[in-house]
């Protein structure tokens, strides 16, 4: 495979790539090699819960299976695939020419709702059994704080988001001085743009792209233009 424009992409929370392809087909007419990578637990088998630090690993032995020696790396991390990223980034920041991050997750939720949100999830814990044997209350409460990936999510995998959600990336983000180009859909619901503002005050060495009418996955609605600025990203930063 030609690694002059290669690219490994981290996915989000989900079950299948599938709504990936037209972003892919159009990575590879601008002249890169995706690199979609089958998340474990997700896009892959999982058998026990990981934590943040078990991704990383994985991870960091995906790179080397896949990347000559020395060869500059480039990631895009969408949503929870950017929490991945990001955490990459800090242990093999040598390694890394460039981190994309489209509507990342990462920082920890500190706003009242999330708050109300966590003291509702406790609170279930207290009653699981009752919930957990009652179907209707159980997908009442997940839609009514927009869980719903928790809800359809198996034992392994609860467990494991369980897991990344306690982890607060914020504190790391100085430390990344590798090139960002943080990407975010204006009208996000799931990882609100307060965050990418954030992520790119943070992050020493970036720059931040609103995709006007997108939410939270705007390389499925906004293929093209997404498409362009990492192009545009990826020329910069390598001059080809």
């Amino acid at each position: 495979m030609e690694n002059l424009k290669k690219i490994y992409i981290l996915h989000g929370w989900a079950y299948t790539t599938e709504k990936w392809d037209p972003f892919l087909d159009v990575l590879k007419k601008n002249g890169f090699s995706p690199i979609m990578l089958k998340i474990p637990g997700l896009t892959a088998p999982l058998e026990v819960p990981w934590t943040l630090e078990d991704y990383v690993n994985w991870f960091s032995g995906e790179i080397e299976k896949n990347t000559k020696i020395n060869e500059p790396v480039f990631i895009l991390g969408h949503s929870n695939g950017g929490r991945i990223a990001i955490a990459y980034a800090k242990t093999k920041i040598e390694k890394v020419k460039g981190l994309i991050l489209v509507d990342s997750a990462g920082i920890y939720p500190k706003d009242k709702k999330s708050k109300i949100k966590k003291l509702i999830f406790g609170t279930l814990a207290k009653i699981g059994k009752f919930a957990n044997k009652n179907e209707k209350i159980k997908n009442l409460f997940y839609k009514f704080v927009g869980e719903n990936d928790y809800n359809d999510a198996n034992p392994v995998m609860k467990e494991t988001m369980k897991n990344l959600l306690s982890v607060d990336l914020t504190p790391i983000l100085k430390s990344i001085t590798c090139p960002v180009s943080v990407i975010w859909g204006r009208d996000d619901r799931s990882t609100p743009l307060r965050d990418g503002i954030l992520m790119q005050k943070l992050f020493p060495n970036s720059n931040l792209n609103i995709i006007e009418g997108a939410r939270h996955s705007p390389q499925f609605t906004n293929v093209e233009e997404v498409a362009d600025i990492i192009k545009k990203f990826y020329v910069e930063k390598t001059n080809i």
